[in-house]
């Protein structure tokens, strides 16, 4: 049969997607040239000297050791959380819902979008596996277009859910260096420069852009999702789809320490443990959405992941699996840590902030960070390491201008989700279990892209302007 030929938003798509990965290097690189650059502004442009630029960039470069940890978690918890038996046979049913190639890949990103919403990590390798069952019940339907919609969680809603960085650090006391904290307060404007949840994404503004965003990506995949002979499943790229995790019983001795490894009562017992913590946690709050930090939630995910994987064997085996998606994080969150204490505590972030009041409106503003956080999004692909770098100079530009704080933070987000679409590091967890590269995916998530980043500069001004300081 004759290839079909592409259309041109597909060979548009291919040529910024084949120039991506021949001139875009790595992540980590931009890690390395914003330190760089970070360092000679502050010598260029603040009354810090050399030696004391390099004194507080080494300073703080282990700083974030406790929020690196964090993000750790996040992936490692829902890395355990998607790989239960439970959740498991939870996405073999889910995958035999959908049966037209069109309504696969429509399927498979909206079930990415509002995972995404309760935690990123959890979204991001349950929907990959999702993909992977549907393609096997779905064969007509295309693979690339199914791997990519299994990535637009990530990419559209995740950071105004659950698990959003920005919104978690402002809400949990320790996420944050002090003198960020001590920008965000501007005093007593915001006591202790806490911002909770509910000044954040369980806005009704977030919330409505987080519906509205979830219609328009699902209706948007559903019309680009190839049909007929355009569409090419796994056998036609000459890929073998991956086997199924097995529920199979794990194999061991009669040893006493083997036979705690494989019995539930140990994992039992701290279900039983952690669950209380986190009742009591919840009931002696005086807001109970305000206690949702970083903490109690990857605790709360690992007590659900222990619960569901039963013993502590196959705990251990989900984690060890896990582990190697985090390695990006452990690299490159000291750099940016070092990063964010030149530039808040130079005077660089004052500088920036002038930059964006001198350049926008209270009406504009909005718009001005998502469009921001989107570009820088391209260079950190890192919502929490990018915000701590960003809050700085953000935060001290909402004050001036006088804007909602909590809606500065969800136009941040809104704008660092969209970035993913263009930027492959937080797909390469799930590449190589799809067997794809980059390039095979990227075509379908810049087409989101295109057409989301206008849809969010308009939610944010619009909805923005409901909003009034602080």
């Amino acid at each position: 049969m004759e290839e079909p030929q592409p259309t041109p938003i597909e060979r548009v798509a291919h040529a910024i997607t084949a120039a991506a990965e021949r001139f875009v290097p790595d992540a980590f690189v931009f890690a390395l040239i914003g330190t760089v650059l970070v360092l000679l502004a502050a010598v260029g442009f603040t009354p810090a000297g050399p030696v004391q630029v390099l004194e507080l960039w080494g300073g703080a470069f282990w700083g974030l050791l406790p929020f690196t940890g964090q993000m750790c978690m996040v992936v490692i918890t829902g890395y355990v959380l998607a790989t239960s038996p439970p959740v498991h046979a939870a996405i073999t049913r889910l995958a035999s819902v959908p049966s037209t190639p069109q309504g696969a890949v429509a399927f498979v990103a909206f079930l990415a979008m509002t995972s995404s919403w309760l935690n990123w990590g959890f979204s991001l390798m349950f929907s990959a596996m999702l993909a992977l069952e549907v393609a096997r019940r779905v064969p007509a339907a295309d693979y690339r277009a199914l791997a990519a919609a299994s990535f637009l969680g990530l990419g559209s809603i995740w950071a105004q859910g659950l698990s959003g960085s920005a919104a978690l650090q402002m809400a949990t006391p320790t996420a944050l260096p002090e003198d960020i904290r001590a920008i965000v307060a501007q005093g007593d404007v915001v006591p202790g420069g806490i911002l909770p949840l509910t000044h954040t994404i369980f806005l009704w503004q977030s919330l409505l852009s987080v519906v509205i965003e979830v219609v328009v990506v699902t209706l948007v995949v559903w019309l680009a999702a190839p049909r007929g002979t355009r569409a090419r499943n796994a056998e036609a790229l000459g890929i073998t789809l991956p086997s199924p995790p097995s529920d199979a019983a794990m194999p061991h001795g009669n040893s006493v320490g083997e036979v705690l490894e494989h019995s539930p009562v140990l994992s039992w017992a701290f279900v039983a443990i952690a669950g209380a913590y986190l009742a009591r946690t919840f009931w002696t709050a005086a807001d109970p959405l305000g206690a949702i930090t970083l903490n109690t939630l990857n605790l709360g995910f690992l007590t659900l992941g222990v619960l569901l994987h039963g013993t502590p064997a196959r705990l251990m085996r989900a984690v060890k699996d896990a582990t190697p998606a985090v390695w990006g994080i452990l690299l490159q969150f000291p750099f940016y840590a070092g990063m964010a204490a030149v530039i808040s505590k130079t005077g660089l972030n004052e500088s920036i902030a002038h930059l964006f009041t001198s350049i926008s409106t209270p009406a504009t503003f909005p718009a001005l960070i998502a469009t921001y956080s989107a570009a820088l999004g391209v260079f950190v692909p890192s919502g929490g390491s990018k915000w701590v770098i960003e809050a700085p100079y953000v935060m001290a530009a909402a004050h001036e201008m006088k804007v909602h704080l909590g809606w500065v933070v969800a136009c941040y987000d809104l704008g660092e989700a969209v970035a993913n679409l263009v930027q492959p590091f937080w797909m390469l967890p799930i590449l190589g279990i799809f067997q794809l590269r980059a390039r095979d995916v990227m075509g379908a998530t810049f087409l989101v892209f295109l057409v989301l980043s206008p849809l969010v500069l308009v939610l944010v001004t619009v909805l923005g302007a409901t909003l009034h300081y602080p």
